[in-house]
């Protein structure tokens, strides 16, 4: 029986009709409702005819996460009287129950992402919804994509709905083709806000860490909210190990304390969804909880400000979680669940003035997360680069570029990014492409069962303490009585039936050890580590990896690394789940980074030549090279001069005034006069250092090479302007008294320091390249007295001021009246008169 006072309950039944209309005519529709409002669960039921209200329509509701996909259809069912299975269905990976009259069939975003591969039409599907779309998770917006695609393609007649917690809509309207956004009032009430920082400053997240001081600060503050306000108690925290901590810090409170994540069993999530049985509750939830599920009973939030995000270190072949400030929008979602039901209360568990230099929104995925699944699903749909998709955000170019080599390496794509055969059938299993890999080949070489386990073990990292061993952590996962081992048990199943009982390998034999190492390997061969002592590793990605001290691995000469991230602050990964291989199996895995040639490198000051057999950056053999490949040596002394510097060639005085006179006619006149420059001489060392350069072997060598005969080839010397240097830049220039003075070009005008008075009669400033020069006037002691660069100025307004204060200094010297009137001079009075 239909429960039609809840449906009528729901406040986005006021919105209905203009979503009806918003279809009707355009067939796509932005719909923007707040949690809890019935966007999951009234909109599907009536769009889908379900409540009396037009015609029967096969309905798709897409959810972010599995968790939130069987709670909707177990509510949707619940309000129609029925059990999930009848008109109502769900499908998540490795679940689906639906029934023959199921017209409302709740999805992940991967499970239609895998439908669409295999069912471009859709056929009999009627209306998509996808939900929490604000959340920007890269399946809902690669879905997005190809569902645009399929309605301009083949499927104009298919409706198309983008439900959002937010008021964030822009941006999907625009996407949907200026779609129209419905917008539905939530019924709220006053949320307060406490603000609740820890007493003493805490160290920031980093990677998966999270301070414990913070933990139990988070623990402490819903102890103080059971004391200070009614009601059930939401906390929000970023992963399930920060979950279980601050659960056993809860030991002993009066209320009841439940689990919310992706992982908790089945019972635990309908327990806490089902609302309150007469006691209090404290529910310790993942951002699941900020909009995707409705928790009854909640009056008061506690926010630990925390969540988890992807992130890729593509230079280091590093993927994770890493824990983040959560944003100001996910901020005000939480604090909403406080005044769902009533005027509730969030504890902020951070100072109020920070809160305004969080991000506004979180990091759309596409923008952080490693692409390798979305590039192979582009390729599948016929678009490798993706370029054609409606997507809000471009893929990065260079994830996308890190993506499509690891597609290629495992075989999925093709030299040109189209997808082969074999990339079909890995996107077909519902895996990363990387475990995809792992799983196919390593069911030929260790057999499909065990290539099954081991695939289900790194699909879903195991908890902590089944420890950093890998085959260690299988052998509890298959004795396990745990939510963990239960989970991996039912993808075992899964992944043994998407190989099939033919699949090649299923008879291989060898220890689970071997298995293990190998499926590891394969997943991740550019983590393959040998041993450099006491804990210590390198991957053949070139980042350093190390175990902690308790690690039984810590004795391996080498290791598949499966799980490992780097904290900010450190030079090497920290290795959290990893399996002992043998050099054999690194090269099975690894092969396709395996180089064996000639290496030339500058080394410590010196060119250093060997034959290298490595494996990415692991070197393997090495042995000294006695007559190196030239063009390899003289890269390498290249290599040496950008490092060091053009210091290394051999440079006099009248060299480095030569490059600063070349340096200054192509700041003033430019070409044809050439840039000498670091960075410029580096570029074209062929143009002026050959064919010395050729020649040299060793550092040695390079010291020998004149650097101004070099430089002298790179005088315009074709358009005969080679033979004015002199003339334009002049080493030096003759002054009245007779002598020439060295010009400096090392500033912004050059520079002729003279002394005073050397320099009677002459009225102009001299010039070079039609730049007055900057006249340093000296005492006869040859220390500063002015500078200028008018001289006609100073003869008439500052000589006198000069002659005033040194000529009783320097009285054997002339300092007359009218300096125009008297001789230049290099020599005293008395010197003068005799001559």
């Amino acid at each position: 029986m239909i429960r039609t006072e809840a449906l009528d309950r729901l406040p986005v039944r006021t919105a209905v009709p203009a979503l009806r209309r918003a279809l009707d005519d355009r067939g796509v529709a932005v719909l923007c409702a707040p949690p809890g409002t019935g966007k999951t669960t009234l909109v599907p039921l009536v769009l889908a005819g379900l409540t009396g209200e037009g015609p029967v329509r096969r309905v798709v509701v897409a959810e972010p996460r599995r968790i939130a996909a069987r709670a909707a259809a177990r509510r949707m069912a619940w309000l129609l009287g029925e059990q999930p299975g009848g008109r109502i269905g769900f499908t998540v990976r490795g679940e689906r129950v639906v029934g023959r009259d199921t017209v409302v069939e709740v999805v992940t975003t991967g499970v239609l992402l895998q439908r669409l591969q295999r069912d471009q039409e859709l056929a009999g599907v009627d209306v998509v919804i996808i939900d929490e779309c604000h959340e920007r998770h890269l399946d809902a917006d690669t879905v997005a994509a190809f569902l645009l695609d399929v309605r301009e393609a083949i499927r104009p007649d298919l409706r198309l709905v983008a439900a959002s917690a937010t008021t964030d809509a822009e941006g999907w309207a625009r996407l949907l083709g200026d779609a129209p956004v419905v917008e539905a009032e939530g019924v709220s009430y006053p949320v307060e806000v406490l603000w609740a920082p820890p007493a003493r400053p805490v160290k920031p997240p980093h990677g998966m860490r999270v301070d414990p001081a913070l933990l139990t600060h988070v623990a402490a503050t819903v102890r103080r909210a059971l004391g200070e306000r009614e009601g059930d108690v939401l906390c929000f925290l970023p992963g399930v190990g920060e979950i279980g901590r601050v659960a056993g810090q809860l030991a002993g409170v009066d209320a009841e304390v439940l689990q919310v994540h992706g992982r908790a069993p089945a019972a635990v999530q309908d327990a806490v969804l089902a609302g309150s049985s007469g006691g209090r509750r404290v529910v310790l939830a993942t951002s699941v909880a900020e909009s995707s599920l409705t928790v009854p009973g909640v009056r008061v939030v506690v926010d630990s400000g925390l969540a988890r995000e992807p992130r890729t270190d593509h230079a280091r072949g590093l993927s994770a979680l890493t824990t983040v400030r959560a944003s100001q929008a996910a901020g005000r979602q939480r604090a909403g669940r406080a005044g769902r039901e009533a005027p509730g209360a969030v504890y902020r568990c951070w100072d109020q003035a920070e809160d305004g230099r969080l991000a506004r929104f979180p990091s759309p995925e596409i923008k952080v997360a490693d692409l390798a699944a979305f590039a192979l699903q582009a390729a599948c749909w016929g678009d490798p680069d993706a370029s054609s998709l409606a997507l809000l955000d471009p893929p990065p170019a260079g994830a996308m570029g890190a993506a499509r080599e690891v597609l290629e390496a495992i075989g999925a794509v093709d030299g040109g990014g189209r997808v082969t055969e074999r990339g079909v059938r890995m996107s077909r299993l519902g895996l990363h492409p990387r475990l995809a890999r792992a799983l196919l080949d390593g069911a030929r070489e260790a057999g499909a069962r065990r290539a099954a386990e081991v695939v289900a073990l790194l699909s879903e990292e195991p908890p902590r303490e089944y420890g950093d061993d890998l085959a260690a952590a299988l052998r509890t996962a298959r004795r396990g009585q745990d939510g963990y081992a239960a989970r991996w048990k039912q993808e075992v199943r899964r992944l043994s039936s998407s190989l099939g009982s033919g699949s090649p390998g299923t008879g291989k034999g060898g220890s689970d050890d071997a298995a293990v190492g190998l499926v590891a390997a394969l997943a991740f061969p550019e983590r393959v580590a040998r041993a450099r002592g006491d804990g210590a590793f390198l991957m053949a990605s070139g980042t350093g990896a190390e175990l902690r001290d308790a690690s039984r691995l810590r004795s391996a000469p080498w290791l598949a690394v499966a799980v490992a991230d780097r904290p900010s602050h450190a030079a090497s990964a920290r290795v959290r789940l990893a399996a002992v291989i043998d050099e054999s199996t690194a090269l099975l895995a690894a092969g396709h980074l395996r180089v064996r040639g000639e290496e030339v490198r500058w080394v410590d000051g010196e060119v250093v030549a060997r034959a290298v057999d490595r494996l990415g950056a692991v070197e393997l053999a090495v042995r000294p090279l006695k007559q190196p490949d030239p063009e390899l040596v003289r890269g390498a002394l290249v290599e040496g001069l950008r490092r060091e510097g053009l210091g290394l060639l051999r440079w006099t005085r009248d060299t480095e005034q030569l490059r600063l006179r070349l340096a200054f006619l192509h700041r003033v006149l430019g070409s044809p006069w050439p840039d000498v420059s670091d960075g410029a001489l580096l570029a074209e060392t062929g143009a002026w250092l050959e064919p010395e350069l050729s020649r040299a072997r060793r550092r040695a060598d390079l010291g020998r090479i004149d650097a101004g005969q070099a430089l002298r080839r790179l005088l315009p010397w074709a358009t005969g302007e080679a033979v004015r240097l002199d003339e334009l830049a002049p080493e030096r220039i003759e002054v009245p008294s007779g002598s020439r003075i060295r010009v400096e070009y090392g500033g912004e005008q050059p520079v002729l320091a003279v002394k005073l008075q050397e320099l009677f009669g002459l009225a102009e400033t001299p010039r070079v390249a039609g730049v007055p020069v900057l006249v340093h006037l000296l005492s006869p002691a040859g220390r500063p007295a002015a500078v200028t660069a008018d001289l006609a100025s100073f003869w008439r307004d500052g000589y006198k001021a000069v002659r005033a204060e040194l000529r009783g200094r320097y009285p054997k010297h002339p300092w007359p009246e009218d300096p125009a009137t008297v001789p230049a001079t290099r020599f005293t009075s008395a010197r003068l008169k005799r001559s």
